[in-house]
């Protein structure tokens, strides 16, 4: 479920000293309800997520096409990345969260782990349109007990063509990516459950 983005921005998190220069573009609710201790379960599936097994074949379509444009304009070129481009944020982390282990890599995308800690973990992303950071939380759930994960986006354009490319992008973002990819999660998060 969409959040107001209240939600992200009123709780102490450390992203807010980090990234401040970032625009909050997105606040999620996940669908996984669970204990004070479920949050590592939330990263492990989140790290081994893929866009190409989403259950929405519109979802897998979609971003199959941005795969395709980004290696045909070379959007999505290693020169374009984290490190090249932009400065990783964990340049800008405090001693405390550069001290520790930055958190688990992805298997499959292009996200890399920037800090962890017991109820957040952020990761970041560069191409030539934006550098964006996924942050997910651990949160109590005050409607249905216990707790849940949040996730926030995070996404400083590339100039006039990623802020273009933001615009053009967020009802597709709303309407027909986010549901399917909340409907995944639950659906993954249950069997996660199972298996655990």
């Amino acid at each position: 479920m969409k959040l107001p983005d209240t939600e992200h921005t009123s709780r102490p998190w450390r992203i807010h000293e980090i990234a401040p220069d970032f625009r909050l573009y997105d606040v999620w609710a996940l669908p996984t309800p669970g204990g004070p201790d479920d949050f590592a379960r939330l990263i492990r599936n989140t790290t081994a997520g893929d866009t190409s097994n989403s259950p929405s074949w519109i979802a897998r379509t979609l971003f199959a096409i941005r795969w395709k444009l980004g290696r045909l304009f070379g959007w999505d070129d290693p020169k374009q990345g984290v490190g090249t481009r932009v400065r990783t944020l964990r340049d800008r982390l405090p001693q405390d969260l550069r001290d520790a282990p930055p958190g688990p890599e992805f298997e499959r995308l292009p996200f890399t782990s920037v800090y962890l800690t017991d109820d957040e973990w952020a990761s970041e992303m560069a191409n030539s349109t934006v550098h964006g950071v996924m942050h997910l939380s651990w949160v109590p759930d005050t409607e249905h007990g216990g707790y849940r994960g949040q996730m926030a986006v995070l996404v400083k354009p590339n100039g006039w063509f990623g802020r273009a490319y933001m615009a053009l992008i967020a009802p597709f973002r709303h309407v027909l990516v986010y549901p399917p990819l909340m409907r995944s999660i639950s659906k993954e998060w249950r069997e996660s459950a199972g298996r655990g």
